[in-house]
C-alpha cells in the first residue's frame, strides 16, 4: 500500500501525522511541497478527492493569505488556486493520500481512518 503525505517538516501536525502512519507499520512517501511546489492539476485532484474547495484547503495562519487579499469572501477559487501554485505555503497541511482516500489531516488523528483500510485488506 502506498500512503503519500504532502508534508511541511516545520509543522508539528504534519510530523505527528507521519509518526501515526509509521506506527501503523507503513512507511509513507513524503513530499515536501514547500520545496517541490504544486501544479494546478495536482491541487484540483487532491481537493476533489478530499472533498475540499480551495478556500477550505487554504492556510490562513502564518501564511500570506491575508496580505494577498485571499481571505476576502469575494475571492474566487481560481484566484486562490493560482496563488497556491505561486505560494505553496498557502495550502494547509498535511494532505494525506492513501488507497482509502485523501484527507487534510488536521488534527493528525484524522489519518487513522485512512489507515484502517490497510489493516482490513491485509
Amino acid at each position: 500500500m502506498t500512503i503519500v503525505v504532502h508534508h511541511n517538516p516545520s509543522c508539528g501536525t504534519s510530523r505527528n501525522t507521519i509518526e501515526l502512519i509509521r506506527a501503523s507499520g507503513e512507511e509513507p512517501v513524503i513530499i515536501e511541497y514547500l520545496t517541490e511546489g504544486w501544479t494546478r492539476a495536482q491541487l484540483l485532484a487532491l481537493f476533489a478527492a478530499a472533498g475540499l474547495t480551495p478556500r477550505e484547503a487554504m492556510r490562513t495562519v502564518r501564511s500570506p493569505a491575508e496580505e494577498l487579499g485571499l481571505t476576502n469572501p469575494g475571492v474566487d477559487d481560481e484566484t486562490i488556486l493560482a496563488a497556491m501554485v505561486e505560494h505553496p505555503v498557502l495550502v494547509n497541511r498535511p494532505i494525506v493520500a492513501s488507497p482509502r482516500g485523501v484527507r487534510l489531516c488536521r488534527p493528525a488523528e484524522l489519518v487513522l481512518d485512512l489507515l484502517d483500510a490497510a489493516g482490513d485488506k491485509s
